[in-house]
């Protein structure tokens, strides 16, 4: 039955592919030794919820299978944060964003640049090896919007501050890309307007409610963003096809975040809530874009990867408890996003690059979203800079041979309370007494139950992170803090001269989570 229901999913989503797919002509590829790289990054998709990491799961996800086939499954990769913002941050610059001034949570629709001009980026590395470089979709890393005349306040609160006929500025054009569509952060965040470069295309003029309320321009929709911008980036690849330079598309999803909007067209098709059919819309925009890059003769020169900013959002359940239908988006995995646990920032990650990945192959090599930006300079020959991306480790080997060891001695994750957790070998400390997040116990609770400071979990034999070993491992802890401390005093985890983090780093967080404790 099982089978049957996959199979009749399978055949709905190709023809709800081909009913939205524009064919497109056959151009050849673009003229370049340098191949072109599609980065796409959901927003909130688990691990889970992508089937081939997840068989037992019940939503299809057969574009983005039918990647992995072509290419490689890594399934020990993970985003640097358990939240958006600092997770992206990580991407566009290699550098762990606990070392700017986010220190815990995310940015907001009208927070000022997490990323300043003088930031050496991904973008910015690639476009000086000659690519032509775009982001499409959601940013959520912050933007320089000008306030109305009138106001005597520094920062938008309400968003009607704002004066959005002025052109934006530090966002994503002034981090290296020379095209920017999209919105400015996460679907559920005000403004819900598209801006095109540095500007809005309608000024908005009405208020709308997408979980928050807010600013929004009339003919801003919802449901409509992920096929909006899907052909968008139809449309930059077609445009890139007879170009005579490379180029980079860094495609970023605002789904399955919330708000929970899957397009008419994908509403019942997964089976499995409106969730559900959200994930499948996600895969069917992966799909375009791989069907794009066929249809246009670039699939051979372009390495495509498929991942997503960290785990998925627990407060989902509230309304569409897939779990309870038998599908685990964290699979066997403790925690959700916010977590300091595997949950919160162990994600899918696939990748295809015809004759360099070699198909059907899977690795467990731990990798890091931060790595993006060595690889690509791997990829292209390119030195970096001594002074950027500080915790970034190529894994290109690994595409080459999916059983080399990893180039990563170990690696740092973050929560969105700003706990830390280290990883090194098969050891895995976390530097709170709790989830560092929103699953239970949350530090508060667990300085309340007399829970240890430290958790320390032996990776290969307790992947569920069940057995807090810390008592029985003193030298471990010890080591693996030693790292860490290291890390944030040398400004860098990777080889080189010292430099100096953005801000001052707070080790432990204790302060935040005890005071709550006593609340």
């Amino acid at each position: 039955m099982e089978k049957m229901k996959s199979l009749w999913l399978t055949a709905i989503l190709l023809v709800t592919f081909c009913v939205f797919s524009f064919a497109q002509p056959k151009t050849g590829k673009t003229n370049s030794a340098k191949p072109n790289i599609v980065f796409i990054l959901a927003d909130d998709m688990g691990i889970g919820d992508v089937h081939c990491f997840n068989p037992n799961g019940k939503i299809a996800t057969p574009f983005m299978d039918k990647i992995a086939a072509d290419g490689m499954m890594f399934t020990n990769a993970h985003s640097s944060s358990a939240v958006c913002s600092p997770s992206r941050y990580s991407v566009i610059t290699g550098r762990y964003a606990w070392r700017s001034r986010l220190q815990s949570g995310v940015l907001n629709g009208y927070s000022k640049p997490l990323i300043p001009e003088s930031r050496f980026t991904v973008a910015d590395m690639l476009k000086e090896q000659g690519y032509y470089t775009a982001c499409i979709g959601k940013w959520h890393l912050g933007m320089d919007w000008k306030l109305k005349e009138s106001e005597t306040v520094k920062e938008a609160k309400t968003g009607w501050e704002i004066d959005y006929s002025k052109p934006v500025s530090e966002g994503p054009r002034t981090a290296g890309f020379d095209y920017f569509y999209g919105i400015s952060a996460s679907l559920d965040m005000p403004p819900f307007a598209y801006i095109e470069n540095d500007k809005t295309t309608q000024v908005p003029s009405t208020t709308k409610k997408y979980v928050r309320s807010g600013p929004a321009a009339t003919d801003f929709e919802a449901e409509n963003v992920v096929p909006d911008i899907t052909q968008k980036a139809k449309a930059f690849l077609a445009q890139r096809a007879t170009a005579n330079k490379p180029f980079f598309l860094y495609f970023t999803l605002p789904s399955p975040h919330t708000p929970i909007v899957p397009a008419a067209a994908f509403k019942g098709k997964s089976g499995v809530t409106e969730y559900g059919d959200y994930v499948v819309e996600t895969d069917w925009a992966v799909g375009q874009i791989a069907h794009t890059l066929d249809s246009l003769g670039l699939s051979e020169n372009t390495l495509l990867i498929v991942t997503s900013d960290n785990g998925f959002a627990p407060y989902v359940l509230k309304e569409f408890n897939v779990e309870a239908m038998g599908h685990y988006p964290s699979i066997n995995y403790r925690g959700y996003k916010s977590d300091i646990w595997e949950g919160g920032h162990r994600v899918p990650f696939i990748a295809k690059w015809p004759g360099n990945i070699k198909a059907g192959t899977v690795t467990n090599n731990c990798i890091s979203l931060t790595d993006f930006m060595a690889t690509c300079a791997a990829i292209t020959n390119t030195t970096i800079p001594a002074t950027a991306a500080e915790d970034s480790y190529s894994f290109l080997p690994a595409f080459k041979n999916a059983a080399v060891k990893s180039t990563r001695p170990s690696i740092v994750y973050h929560s969105i309370d700003g706990n830390f957790a280290i990883e090194k070998g098969k050891w895995k400390l976390e530097l709170c007494p709790g989830s560092g997040g929103w699953t239970a116990p949350r530090n508060a609770a667990a300085v309340k139950e007399n829970l240890p400071p430290v958790q320390l979990f032996d990776m290969e034999n307790d992947v569920a992170e069940k057995n807090n070993v810390q008592a029985q491992y003193p030298e471990v802890v010890k080591e693996l803090q030693s790292l860490l401390e290291k890390y944030i005093a040398d400004g860098r985890s990777t080889p080189g001269k010292p430099v100096t983090n953005d801000v001052a780093i707070d080790l432990w967080k204790k302060d935040k989570y005890t005071q709550a404790s006593k609340e």
